[in-house]
């Protein structure tokens, strides 16, 4: 659902940028294209902090990488292939799409009735006129496809009849749709439907609802299973931003480091905006090496694509982590060029931030005045539009007029910002509506007005019930200040050691050290390319003078050394004569040798797999007897046994197939077997859809000792996890990992997201048969064994390989 278009496009792009697609582009395919628009738009609507709308930002980024923006929208019905109409649609010329539509029919018919209906719907801003003419084409293109009988294209009207419901704030109708969809593609087994089912009804839901994590995520998996890493990745980063919005601030973390890694693999090099966003929570939480480091880094991947479209974004970021460490001058430069570049290019909001981050820059370098001056000017000439840059400006007038003591001016514009501050009720501005009621808060206790400062303290506190991972030296000074007035000393002194604690992990000595050895590495890079060079060139200079007297001497002993070189390289030639004679002898002793041995060699392995070929069907035939048995028994525990037996046989005799079918026979390829066991496990128990599995294996090859225990134990988990973890025909999934956590060193994970099991069991039941089994298999393997109950059951057991395969191939 689109947010009140509060910011647009200021700065108007000429119809020439689409002349040719931007150089930094051009090496990108067409998934890849799209990738760049959503991450940076996406980027843009995160940093504007509800600012401007979705389809604004994804306006914005289309025209500053001179792309159509109908690649945004378009994905569903168009491949490589150029979609007829599609040049009118992009430069708006809606007159020349209506006669070609006139003419159209079939696929290009409902083709064009999709653009048209996409072209009103995700214009910037949400007009009625918009959304009627968007409404008109989209119920055409339903009606056309169902017409027309294409499933495809039937999904992809009823998908954008769902977006259409939620922007016109209908959301029960649009999840509907969404959800008739959905049940209609997992019926078809449908996957890339069901994955951008999934993914257009997840991305519409808002941050704060539990479901959209869990619907995301599972479009993850699909786009995973099918090869679709671009989408893949999109989706990733969503659920990330979920993270960063419902303050998991961790967890969002991880997620953008293991997004770089995504990214670098696919070759996709528009890497910024993760890198400044990482910047922006490290020093969020104090660490200044990291915040630098990424801070920097974005600057230089700028600089090295020459993609200089967002400059205004990364030299803000990378002003902020100077200003926030006390190196104001430096921040000052960085924002004035942050300034300079946003009120020259793209309008995306970031100048105007990077605007009053310089007044506070200033105003922390003592120059306050002159930052009243400035800020006063600027203000004049451009007023801040948005909710939020009003709350920011009239939040540094404060502080400004706080720092010269002018209590009246800084109280004014401290109602000013509280005004603004109660407008944003949105999880994107909730960090600075917080601090800035704090901020309040302590100016009332300074200037002695407790009743004013509870009560902005309380709007903070209240802010805070449901959200207590924010923290701050703020929160912790206006706690301390709070319980010293308030008479409890001894909490005051807990206050104002946690206030002391981030202190000196922002200002401490150490801290500051770091980042003057980052900033004189970043800042003296080209002065030492510079010294580098004319180094270079004085040892030319000496290179020639030293040729032109060695030359003669050079000469002389040149002739000298080229007798001796003769002389030698003759006595070379006698002894390798007689040398090669022996060795001719030698060499035809050793290859008869290889000959025999590979012979011994070859009969050794085919003797090997035949053993391993005759245990296969051994045990195949006991499955086969046990089969036979089960036909004569009516007991429901026998019965169970016997299957039970069964499985467990089979996970063995899939590693001796393995053996046999494979070129090495000493190891087994496990994210294959685990697959094929999980795979014969489901057909085992017949669970359609009802059970699905989230394999994750590392590339490794274990050896039979390991893998028979490890096939064992996995066959006893699932088992258990599919008979009791989700009873009544309950749906649900169970995730099966194993990764490598140090050399040799490695965990199995075993994990379902049901009712979880029973932590008062008896003794009976733990020491059941499987438990024992499992058990005794994991002490067989030398692990360590972990269960654990969060939000279903998780069986961890870490092992390690005691001979290493290259070790053990070296010993033979």
């Amino acid at each position: 659902m689109k947010r009140p278009l509060t910011f647009y496009l200021i700065f108007l792009i000429t119809n020439s940028l689409f002349a040719q697609i931007a150089p930094a582009v051009a090496k990108y395919d067409l998934a890849k294209r799209r990738l760049l628009i959503q991450s940076c738009s996406t980027y843009l609507f995160n940093a504007n902090q509800g600012a401007i709308d979705v389809d604004s930002a994804v306006v914005v980024a289309c025209k500053a990488y001179k792309l159509p923006v109908s690649l945004s929208y378009t994905e569903g019905f168009s491949d490589d292939t150029k979609l007829i109409g599609s040049e009118f649609v992009d430069k708006g010329n809606i007159t020349s799409v209506l006669k070609l539509l006139a003419k159209s029919k079939g696929e290009d018919q409902i083709k064009l009735l999709l653009q048209l209906g996409s072209f009103y719907l995700f214009k910037p801003g949400t007009k009625p006129q918009d959304l009627k003419n968007a409404k008109l084409y989209i119920d055409k293109a339903v009606l056309a496809s169902n017409q027309s009988k294409i499933k495809r294209l039937q999904h992809q009207s009823l998908l954008l009849l769902g977006k259409y419901y939620y922007q016109a704030n209908n959301q029960p109708e649009g999840k509907k749709i969404f959800l008739q969809v959905i049940h209609e593609c997992r019926k078809q087994n449908d996957k890339l439907g069901l994955a951008e089912a999934l993914d257009a009804y997840g991305t519409l839901l808002f941050n704060l609802d539990p479901e959209k994590e869990k619907i995301l995520q599972e479009a993850v998996s699909l786009y995973a299973s099918l090869g679709l890493e671009e989408k893949r990745i999109e989706n990733y980063t969503k659920i990330t931003t979920i993270y960063f919005w419902t303050n998991k601030v961790n967890e969002a973390k991880k997620r953008l480091y293991q997004n770089l890694v995504d990214l670098r693999k696919i070759g996709f090099t528009h890497e910024q905006f993760a890198e400044t966003t990482i910047a922006y929570i490290e020093m969020a939480m104090h660490n200044i090496p990291n915040a630098l480091y990424y801070a920097l880094k974005s600057v230089k991947r700028m600089d090295a694509e020459k993609d200089y479209t967002f400059g205004d974004i990364f030299y803000m970021r990378l002003g902020d982590v100077y200003n926030h460490y006390g190196h104001h001058e430096e921040a000052l430069e960085l924002y004035k060029k942050s300034i300079e570049i946003g009120q020259h290019t793209i309008d995306t909001g970031t100048w105007y931030k990077s605007f009053y981050s310089a007044v506070a820059a200033l105003s922390l370098k003592g120059k306050t005045k002159e930052a009243i001056v400035y800020i006063n000017s600027m203000t004049e000439k451009h007023p801040p539009k948005s909710t939020f840059d009003k709350m920011s400006v009239a939040y540094v007038k404060a502080n400004s007029y706080d720092e010269i003591k002018d209590f009246v001016k800084a109280e004014k514009y401290f109602k000013e910002t509280a005004y603004y501050a109660q407008q944003l009720n949105g999880p994107e501005t909730f960090r600075e509506v917080v601090h800035e009621y704090i901020i309040i808060a302590l100016f009332y206790i300074k200037i002695n007005k407790p009743q004013e400062a509870k009560f902005y303290s309380d709007k903070a506190a209240a802010l805070l019930k449901n959200n207590d991972k924010y923290d701050s030296h703020a929160l912790q000074l206006l706690r301390y200040k709070t319980d010293s007035i308030n008479g409890d000393f001894k909490g005051a002194l807990e206050r104002f050691k946690d206030y002391k604690k981030i202190m000196d992990s922002v200002h401490g000595v150490d801290k500051n050290k770091q980042i003057d050895e980052l900033k004189i590495q970043y800042e003296t890079a080209n002065k030492e390319e510079k010294i580098k060079l004319l180094n270079d060139q004085d040892k030319l200079q000496k290179s020639e003078l030293r040729k032109s007297k060695l030359l003669n001497s050079v000469s002389i002993w040149s002739l000298v050394l080229l007798l001796v070189v003769i002389a030698l390289l003759f006595n070379r030639y006698r002894l390798k004569q007689r040398n090669h004679a022996k060795l001719e002898i030698k060499e035809k002793e050793i290859n008869q040798k290889n000959i025999n041995l590979k012979h011994l060699l070859d009969e050794k392995e085919w003797l090997l797999k035949e053993i391993h070929h005759r245990v296969k069907n051994n045990l195949q035939t006991v499955i086969s007897l046990l089969n036979s048995q089960s036909a004569y028994l009516e007991n429901d525990m026998a019965l169970s046994a016997i299957k039970n037996s069964q499985h467990r046989i089979h996970s063995m005799s899939l590693i001796h197939q393995k053996l046999y079918n494979s070129e090495n026979i000493s190891t087994i390829n496990m994210p294959n077997y685990i697959k094929e066991l999980v795979e014969y496990l489901r057909d085992s128990f017949s669970l359609g859809q009802r059970i699905r599995f989230e394999v994750k294996i590392d590339p490794l090859e274990l050896d039979v000792a390991h893998a028979v225990p490890l096939g064992l134990i996995l066959n006893e988990a699932i088992t258990n996890s599919i008979k009791y973890a989700f009873p009544e025909d309950r749906t649900g999934m169970i995730y099966i990992t194993l990764e490598t956590i140090a050399e040799n060193q490695y965990v199995l994970t075993i994990s379902d997201n049901g009712i979880g099991f029973d932590l008062n069991l008896n003794n009976k039941k733990a020491n059941s048969f499987g438990m024992s089994l499992i058990k005794g298999l994991t002490d067989d393997l030398d692990g360590k064994l972990t269960m654990e109950n969060n939000n279903g059951t998780i069986l961890k057991i870490e092992f390690s390989q005691e001979f290493p395969l290259n070790q053990k191939r070296k010993m033979i």
